[in-house]
């Protein structure tokens, strides 16, 4: 059993500081390149990393660094959203231009809060369809990241193996909604979960995970992408 005291530090880093506004990275009107939006929850913002360690924005470097220019990622993201929270952040927001490339990475809150498996899937489709709409209709130009598994961590070690089957049945849903649709679906839960065996993974906060383990994150997306974008 978790001391009381585990269970409130998990509690508050996993919600952050509870405002539900977005927190966003705005790319700039003067930059040039693809137009890239990044939605998600703590992983996609990047807890407990430096903002240049961002899996978005390695991601973004990496594409410009290969000849394909993308702008700074506008990243609508917050620890702590549920897919319910991420839907709330984007009721008004209406980009007068589509986006060349829209990732989505969400659901961890929801299994630390022990919501229905339904809801997810009934969100996260809601959240599917909405990126493809933000791409100008193109899903193809859309990415979906697993969600990674957090039993690894020191927080979440006393329970991982309820952590690790609960995210992958998330996970399962969530690319039976991206097989439907057509959207890419990358697992990196597995990657995620290297972090067992090596702490330089892991986030100083000692629940998310380190600059070193978005990176490798990026690396998968490239396997996976290759040249599509």
């Amino acid at each position: 059993m978790r001391s009381i005291t585990t269970i409130i530090c998990i509690v508050l880093l996993l919600a952050g500081c509870g405002d539900k506004t977005p927190l966003t990275v705005d790319p700039g009107s003067e930059q040039k390149g693809r137009r890239y939006l990044a939605l998600g929850d703590s992983y996609t913002i990047g807890e407990s990393v430096e903002e240049r360690d961002r899996w978005p924005v390695l991601f973004a470097q990496a594409m410009n660094n290969r000849g394909r220019p993308v702008q700074n990622p506008y990243i609508i993201a917050r620890t702590g959203w549920t897919t319910g929270d991420l839907l709330l952040a984007l009721t008004n927001f209406n980009p007068k231009e589509n986006y060349d490339i829209v990732s989505l990475l969400i659901g961890v809150n929801n299994q630390y809060q022990g919501r229905s498996l339904e809801e997810y899937r009934v969100e996260f489709r809601e959240l599917l369809l909405k990126s493809i709409a933000y791409a100008g209709g193109e899903p193809g130009q859309v990415f979906v990241l697993s969600t990674p598994d957090w039993g690894v961590t020191p927080f979440g070690i006393e329970n991982r193996e309820t952590v690790e089957k609960e995210i992958d049945e998330l996970n399962a849903v969530a690319k039976a909604e991206c097989d439907k649709e057509k959207v890419l679906f990358i697992d990196i839960t597995s990657i995620s979960r290297r972090a067992l065996n090596d702490p330089t993974l892991i986030a100083r906060d000692n629940l998310h995970f380190s600059g070193k383990m978005h990176q490798l994150w990026v690396d998968e997306v490239f396997k996976n992408t290759k040249f599509r974008f």
